[in-house]
């Protein structure tokens, strides 16, 4: 995983609607048992929070987010 900026699910939050895989062009998430899942962690870009806010049960978090970094349109 990268050092720095990765997206983290929480499995139990997440309902499987998979607005972070159909958001995300940087093939970070995979669907696994009908669930998304971090596969390429490196892809995400530093700072983008794009797929956070469509999460309907804010399962998605962080790691090395600052709380400081703007949304990104990607």
């Amino acid at each position: 995983m990268s050092s720095t900026w990765y997206p983290i699910i929480d499995s139990e939050k997440c309902t499987g609607c998979s607005a972070c895989f159909e958001k995300c062009k940087k093939g970070v998430y995979a669907i696994e048992n009908e669930k998304p899942v971090v596969v390429y962690p490196d892809g995400c870009v530093t700072g983008c929070h794009g797929c956070e806010p469509l999460c309907p049960t804010a399962a998605i978090s962080y790691f090395g987010d600052a709380a400081t970094m703007d949304y990104c349109n990607w």
